[in-house]
């Protein structure tokens, strides 16, 4: 049977007369038509018609309206002309007749909304604001719709909607910005633009979740409208889809089943809110694919039908309101038909949709003797294999098996879904064309899987032959920087061992001429000169090894001014001055600092107080805090930290998360071949094939590797860790000595591990060429951390900002705190973080951080960018010197037996294929070069840290680099979060200003609009898109249908008295 094709009653989008008399034009004016008294007499008939066609499509009225337009006397024409173009020069409407004041005030409400709330007079004219621009919208000429929409005004309607708060959605200005679009959709350009942007329909779905019942029933009214124009239909299912993640619903639709089911509080007696949900199920149900597909219809009823809505049509009849029953009617209907054609396709009068059982045997029936009972048999063994258990993924499986039936059911010839597509990217058709051509399919599938196989192989060549010219490159590199630096230390020693052999001449000869005695020296051996052996030179040190620490210096040869005094002479001066530090001392202890005292008592600064006798050699001996005194102003520090008022404790609680990581071995099960020998334990020899499996490598060419020290660089570091952890061990090697003769019998683990035995120190060799691969590595990993010392060292020393930072710091907590705690030369360091916990006495949310700031920036605004001078300190933070210094001792570990390891190989004949003595004698000389930077850069990063440590009067070895430069960092981090705070609060200060000086603006606008307010309301002229609203809601659209309804209703009943009542009525079945 063909499927049914329903029509609508001939009103469509033109329904604005439903009679057959000449509709009434009312003009809305606070004046009488007759009373209206014209500045210019009526036109010609000609001159007449053409204004007033003019007028007619700046208004963009239908068809019928313009005829009944037309139609109208000349008289009234020109009493209608004249009152536009009056309502049009009026001077009071000037500035509301172009959509950018509307526009640029809906854009100032969403965006003060978030500033604060407004009382009722505010919101009244809020309101008021978007009813004019509705009836704008309704009333004024097409080149006002025209240019709204070209300044984006429907954008500015849907972002006010999404910016929403609670208060605003509960009001009627939420009812007008949907009756705003409601009016821009009455213009046929206004509706194009809000179908064609591709977030309308879903921004106005988010109404829905108000508690505006007003609103609502608006929203459903478009929605509804919106199913019946050309393809609107599938805009409101995906609108639906949308609203359901954003509502968070279980389910499609199930806010409007609730709101339907609900029969208490406000809902009791809310009758227009029920029918306008049931106009647009029906609308939903009926339009777009429903007129003509019953399986589209089928598969969305059963959506509410799932839902409950049987039941609550039932408890809706009670309202006995016309309207409503003619939706339910209509419901029903279609309902009771769908059911009848679904049972005539499967020769039956009636398909029990709610019984498992019958709806299996109908199919089964239906396929039993057909090619496609196969597949249903084997569906329904699937099913049974698929997972039922609650919780976990079984849930997730049989939906995804229901959107698939669902897709298999809609989805036409050309691959489109008329419902919300649950699954992206799926087409039946294109997936029918492959299960066709399977056999095909499986052949280029076996052939794209060879190719990929040999792809994989081919990239996996390529990777090691790239990764072997990546480390020659590498290796070249290095050496020739390596010689480079060589060449340019040689340089440097041959210049300085001639200076030393010319003073060592020019001693000698003086020596001479006073002694009187000659000294020989011999001749220099070949390969150039050598210092004479004699007292007072000393030979040229002996050159490092290139895996230890370089020698210590020379001592520096006497200088030349004079042979040094003779034993027991005098001295120059007489007797001997005292130390310096002792006249320092003196000195300092009779000096006394003046301070300036506060007036009344201050908010003590808790800082750590340096000794008069420790800031000798010191930062602090050069700074003076009696400079910051003449800047600082003294009177407002008393107000800021007066200890007079209330203080409060600061608490701060730290949390601390810990990350737990744990790892979980893959547990591999193989089976052991038959009559294979094992002698290994079976855990390790499992280990070993799941090993061996990832190398794809033989045995041979592993060896090859290990003895040519990996030059291909086929084995990988992470391969050569694990590969130690499978080193034959004492025990293995016997077991498989014993049973060398059956070397073919042997197991994939036990013979790899036996040809492994047979390489000379094959775990020293596979530690050299691990320690190789990881030297580079570990080297880049170590050296930053030892430069980050080193530099940030550098940094706190030479840092102007940091030091007039400390001089304020120090005036301040010699003015803030008196006594014993006062009168301080300098503070420990630790003490800069203690400066966050003086709060001001007048606001608490100010401390003392933030006033040094304020001071700063006042008075030294470039020490703002202390940050600047200390870049490095963040990364020093984070050393541990002493981890740093253990891995640098595990480097120097790892080349003295990599150097032990070589004298070995060296010694011994070597057999065919063996580069390790070649390979590890190039890389001893590259790396123990690198290496002796390396310990050279880290002792010159102890001794400047030592330095720093000394510049600011802490005592050696009692702090780490971490310590120390962690206490500048959290400093700069506290500096830097202080100065964010401060601009908040300065962009705070602002906004309020701007706040005041905007309420002021709408307080003075508000004025001016009251005293400009016009006395009467403009004409509004009836658009399609409100007729097809109003048809909707009244249920004009499903007239046809319902008469058919009344039918067939008459002619059941004669069917149930001439069958004596042996058939029931399908009309209801309640889920």
């Amino acid at each position: 049977m063909p499927p049914r094709k329903r029509t609508r009653p001939g009103l469509g989008f033109l329904c604005c007369f439903s009679s057959s008399e000449p509709p009434e034009i009312n003009l809305k004016d606070s004046v009488p038509l007759q009373l209206l008294e014209f500045s210019a007499p009526m036109p010609p008939a000609e001159e007449l018609h053409a204004r007033f066609s003019e007028l007619v499509d700046e208004l963009d009225l239908t068809d019928k309206n313009r005829e009944a337009m037309f139609a109208l006397p000349d008289e009234k024409k020109w009493q209608i002309y004249c009152s536009k173009k009056k309502e049009q020069e009026d001077p009071n409407k000037l500035a509301t007749s172009w959509p950018d004041y509307y526009i640029d005030r809906i854009n100032s409400m969403a965006a003060m909304q978030t500033l604060f709330a407004f009382d009722e007079e505010e919101m009244e004219m809020r309101n008021k604001v978007v009813e004019d621009l509705k009836t704008a919208l309704r009333t004024q000429p097409m080149r006002f719709v025209t240019r709204f929409i070209e300044l984006d005004g429907l954008t500015c309607l849907l972002n006010f909607l999404r910016s929403m708060d609670y208060e605003t959605s509960e009001s009627r200005v939420h009812t007008s910005v949907i009756g705003c679009i409601k009016a821009l959709m009455n213009n046929s350009q206004g509706r194009a633009h809000v179908l064609a942007h591709p977030q309308s329909i879903n921004t106005i779905s988010q109404s829905l979740r108000t508690e505006n019942i007003k609103t609502k029933v608006a929203v459903l009214e478009i929605l509804g409208a919106v199913c019946l124009v050309p393809d609107g239909h599938k805009k409101v299912l995906q609108a639906m889809a949308h609203y359901q993640k954003y509502a968070a619903e279980r389910t499609r639709f199930q806010t409007l089943l609730n709101e339907l089911d609900k029969s208490t509080g406000r809902y009791r007696d809310e009758v227009n809110l029920k029918t306008a949900i049931m106009s647009f199920i029906n609308a939903v149900l009926n339009a777009g694919a429903g007129e003509d597909n019953l399986e589209f219809r089928l598969h969305l009823r059963y959506e509410f039908l799932m839902l409950g809505i049987q039941p609550v049509i039932d408890k809706l009849r009670e309202h006995e309101n016309a309207t409503l029953d003619r939706h339910l009617d209509f419901f029903e209907m279609v309902r009771n038909e769908d059911d009848s054609e679904l049972a005539k396709r499967f020769d039956t009068n009636h398909v029990d949709t709610k019984s498992a059982g019958a709806m299996f045997e109908l199919i089964k029936k239906k396929l039993s003797l057909t090619d496609a009972y196969p597949n249903l048999i084997s569906i329904l063994q699937h099913c049974l294999q698929m997972p039922y258990k609650r919780g976990g993924g079984s849930m997730q499986h049989w939906q995804l098996l229901d959107r698939i039936l669902q897709q298999l059911v809609l989805q036409d010839d050309k691959g489109e879904d008329p419902d919300a597509a649950p699954l992206d990217n799926f087409s039946v058709k294109n997936i029918v064309r492959m299960l066709v051509n399977e056999n095909e399919v499986k052949q280029w599938r076996d052939q794209a899987e060879k190719f990929r196989k040999d792809h994989l192989e081919l990239l996996g060549k390529l990777e090691r032959k790239e990764r072997e010219c990546d480390t020659k490159t590498q290796e070249k590199e290095d050496m020739m920087k390596t010689l480079n630096k060589m060449k340019d230390k040689l340089q440097r020693e041959g210049v300085e061992l001639r200076s030393a052999r010319e003073q060592v001449l020019d001693l000698s000869s003086r020596i001479n001429d006073v002694s009187g005695v000659s000294v020989s020296f011999p001749p220099p051996p070949p390969g150039g000169p050598a210092a004479p052996p004699m007292t007072g030179a000393f030979p040229p040190p002996p050159p490092p090894l290139p895996f230890s620490c370089p020698p210590p210096p020379p001592p520096p040869p006497p200088p030349p001014g004079g042979p040094p005094p003779p034993p027991g002479a005098p001295p120059i001066f007489g007797a001997p001055p005292p130390p310096i530090s002792s006249l320092f001392n003196s000195a300092a202890s009779t000096r006394s600092k003046s301070i300036p005292q506060p007036s009344h008592p201050l908010k003590s600064f808790n800082w750590a107080k340096l000794g008069e006798n420790v800031i000798n050699g010191t930062i602090w001996n050069d700074i003076d805090d009696l400079r910051a005194f003449k800047i600082l102003d003294l009177k407002d520090i008393e107000k800021m930290f007066s200890a007079y008022q209330r203080q409060q404790d600061l608490l701060t609680n730290q949390s601390f998360k810990q990350k737990e990581t744990g790892s979980m071995d893959d547990i591999y099960v193989s089976t052991r071949k038959v009559k294979e020998l094992s002698v290994i334990d079976g855990r390790r020899a499992q280990n070993c094939i799941i090993l061996l499996s990832k190398l794809k490598m033989s045995n041979e060419e592993i060896k090859r590797a290990i003895l040519e020290m990996d030059e291909r660089e086929e084995l990988a570091k992470d391969m050569l860790e694990q590969l130690l952890k499978f080193v034959p061990e004492k025990s293995d090697i016997d077991l498989l000595e014993e049973h060398k003769h059956e070397l073919d019998r042997m197991a994939r683990a036990d013979r790899f591990l036996f040809e492994m035995s047979r390489i000379d120190h094959y775990q020293q060799r596979l530690q050299a060429l691990f320690f190789k691969k990881k030297f580079a590595e570990r080297l880049a990993e170590t050296k930053p951390k030892v430069e980050a010392i080193l530099n940030a060292s550098k940094e706190v020393v030479r840092s102007k900002r940091l030091t007039q930072i400390l001089e304020v710091v120090l005036a301040f907590g010699n003015f803030m705190n008196k006594g014993q705690r006062g009168n301080a030369y300098g503070f420990k360091i630790s003490s800069l973080n203690k400066i966050a916990d003086t709060k001001s006495s007048i606001d608490r949310n100010i401390t003392m951080l933030h006033y040094l700031i304020m001071i700063v920036e006042k008075n030294y605004n470039d020490t703002l960018h202390i940050q600047d001078d200390l870049s490095s300190v963040p990364e020093a933070a984070k050393v541990n010197l002493s981890e740093l210094e253990k891995e640098v001792h595990n480097i120097k570990s790892g080349l003295k037996a990599l150097e032990a390891e070589l004298h070995y190989q060296q010694s011994r004949t070597r057999e065919r294929g063996d580069k390790f003595v070649a390979v590890i004698g190039d890389f001893i000389t590259v790396a123990g070069f690198s290496f002796s930077e390396l310990e050279d850069q880290l002792s010159e990063a102890r001794d400047k840290f030592t330095k720093s440590l000394k510049h600011f009067g802490e005592e050696e070895g009692r702090m780490q680099p971490d310590e120390f430069f962690g206490i500048f960092d959290t400093f700069l981090q506290s500096f830097n979060e202080a100065r964010q705070d401060l601009d908040n609060m300065q962009r705070r200060k602002d906004e309020e200003e701007r706040r005041a000086r905007m309420e002021a603006m709408l307080k003075e606008q508000r004025e001016r609009e009251r005293r400009a307010k016009k006395g009467g309301a403009s004409d509004e002229v009836g658009g399609e898109f409100d007729d097809l609203v109003s048809a909707l809601r009244s249920g004009e659209v499903f007239d046809k249908d319902l008469n058919k309804l009344k039918r067939n209703r008459k002619r059941s009943v004669n069917q149930l008295v001439e069958g004596g009542g042996r058939e029931r009525a399908v009309t209801k079945v309640n889920y």
